[in-house]
């Protein structure tokens, strides 16, 4: 099989890259290696990538669509992994077209190419923001998202819904992924805890949003990419899964964990609720177990341990 996977230098790109690798899989991987976090992080993840006789690489942005649908009449890929997008929700307050090229127009013009180019199916991210902050809890993918908080939120919404039209329009089978909160090792420096982790290191205080009163789902990376790789194999025509630990912890569990690994306690900077955010995320995952077989068994205690482990080899920071 030949498997298309934007964002392959990303975060979860990577991780998934790297298990379809390690199955024999073919992959041709597309990034633009943007600088809204530090290249240098992406590029080390494409080296290790590298290494694998069936990985080839193009730096190329999702946006051009010129580039984008010559790539995909050269490999004619079997199936599509769109994992590309500009993430963030507090960026998206301060650069906010930055979504609107990557996240719409980026998108739209992978849904082209699967149309123009038939694959058998399309697997591509859609995010846990999507349910604002009033979703009954566990959050289901049958409640209804018609309120995001924030335009992050907004444009993976529209994902969905372009995506099930071209699902009836074209009869393009695709699958979106609503990520909870996706930490462990090669993370993305702009969450919650690898800035903590790097604040706490260096005995800087770290900022922490609602006075604490913060849950979250979070779901470790190994778990997320299991997941990913069972609605590639899946062939669904047209499904929305969530994929999260179904254990929301507190931001006080993250931070006391933390200290202890990094045997430091935290400066702490107490902050109001900020515009966008949500107070819990809480995945309801019967559907993802009965049709995708998602089982999610990494603690958060065990994750970050891994995460702090791969932290202090990546940045050669010596142990306690």
């Amino acid at each position: 099989m030949k498997y298309f996977l934007t964002g392959a230098a990303g975060f979860i790109g990577y991780h998934v890259a790297r298990r379809l690798l390690e199955r024999n899989e073919a992959i041709i991987g597309i990034d633009n290696l943007n600088d809204y976090y530090d290249p240098a992080l992406k590029k080390a993840r494409l080296e290790e990538l590298k290494k694998y006789d069936k990985f080839s690489f193009h730096k190329n942005d999702i946006c051009d669509y010129e580039a984008l649908s010559t790539i995909f009449k050269m490999s004619q890929p079997d199936k599509v992994c769109h994992l590309a997008a500009q993430a963030g929700v507090r960026y998206s307050l301060h650069n906010p077209f930055a979504y609107q090229k990557s996240n719409l127009e980026g998108f739209l013009n992978i849904l082209e190419c699967c149309r123009q180019y038939p694959v058998d199916n399309l697997v591509y991210a859609s995010s846990s923001s999507i349910y604002g902050d009033g979703a009954q809890i566990p959050f289901s993918t049958k409640d209804s998202t018609d309120r995001p908080l924030s335009l992050y939120a907004a444009t993976k919404k529209a994902n969905e819904l372009m995506a099930y039209s071209y699902h009836h329009l074209y009869g393009l089978k695709t699958c979106g992924l609503r990520f909870f909160t996706v930490y462990g090792p090669w993370g993305r420096p702009d969450m919650a805890y690898f800035k903590f982790t790097r604040a706490i290191s260096e005995d800087k205080a770290i900022d922490v949003y609602n006075y604490g009163q913060m849950e979250r789902d979070f779901t470790y990376i190994e778990d997320i990419a299991a997941g990913v790789l069972s609605a590639l194999d899946k062939n669904y025509d047209w499904e929305i899964f969530n994929l999260g630990n179904s254990q929301p912890n507190k931001l006080g569990d993250l931070i006391a964990y933390l200290e202890k690994k990094l045997c430091r306690k935290a400066i702490i900077n107490y902050l109001p609720m900020q515009a966008g955010d949500v107070r819990r995320t809480y995945a309801d995952i019967e559907d993802s177990r009965e049709k995708l077989g998602f089982n999610p068994s990494t603690s958060l205690e065990e994750g970050l341990d891994k995460f702090v482990e791969w932290y202090r080899s990546y940045y050669q920071i010596k142990n306690c």
